[in-house]
């Protein structure tokens, strides 16, 4: 089989880049060709990748637009939500598969190549595979967990916590004990402190979405530049 053509769907560029690295070792099978934050997928790809860190979850408009485009071949979303509920109104949404962002590089190249011939949709690990951190974040090399890092890069984005809740599907609680991990990590304590933290270690996206209220299904984005 061909390499299959990837386009990668996020705002933030360290995070895209680093799926690009997760993935180096195997090029003849995975062949990225877009990564530009700033426009929309243009050319003809076999799978636009959607990672959902900071962003919506795949149950929502941007997936069901990615769908919709005639230029992808099929939309693939790359999420820590393993809540079957949730994956079954993601696939509803139009997406053609979804994967657990805990697999290792060369179980997530298998499952991409699964979701491509159109057997296996649903690939979330199992008891004999190990969960893995793979990629990259901002505030990794500060010791922050890609989850914190999602909560701390809301919070710089301006979300309240009922707002990363939804936006994440986890809980009040979960939100309140990240963003608490979160302080110490960076030592600070207040969240004003935190947001300016934030903005000075590249947890404001490279591409700004306008989202509030979200979009149902169907119904145009807004995006502007960074």
């Amino acid at each position: 089989m061909n390499a299959l053509h990837v386009a990668l769907v996020n705002d933030y560029e360290v995070v895209a880049r680093g799926v690009v690295g997760m993935l180096r070792s195997y090029t003849n099978r995975i062949r990225v060709v877009e990564l530009d934050l700033n426009k929309q997928v243009d050319e003809r790809v076999d799978i636009a990748l959607y990672d959902t860190f900071a962003g919506t979850q795949g149950d929502r408009a941007v997936v069901h637009q990615l769908a919709a485009n005639s230029s992808i071949g099929a939309v693939v979303v790359y999420s820590w939500n393993l809540d079957p509920a949730h994956i079954a109104a993601v696939l509803r949404n139009g997406a053609d598969g979804y994967v657990s962002k805990g697999l290792p590089a060369s179980k997530l190249v298998a499952a991409l190549e699964a979701i491509h011939v159109g057997t296996e949709r649903v690939h979330l690990g199992g008891p004999n595979i190990p969960t893995v951190q793979a990629g990259d974040w901002p505030g990794r090399e500060e010791g922050l967990t890609e989850r914190e890092a999602e909560v701390l890069a809301l919070i710089t984005q301006g979300l309240s916590n009922l707002e990363i809740a939804e936006r994440t599907h986890l809980s009040i609680n979960s939100i309140k004990t990240y963003i608490r991990s979160c302080y110490r990590a960076i030592s600070v304590t207040s969240r004003t402190t935190a947001v300016l933290w934030g903005i000075e270690h590249g947890f404001r996206p490279d591409r700004v979405r306008i989202e509030h209220p979200e979009p149902s299904p169907g119904t145009a984005e807004i995006t502007v530049n960074a």
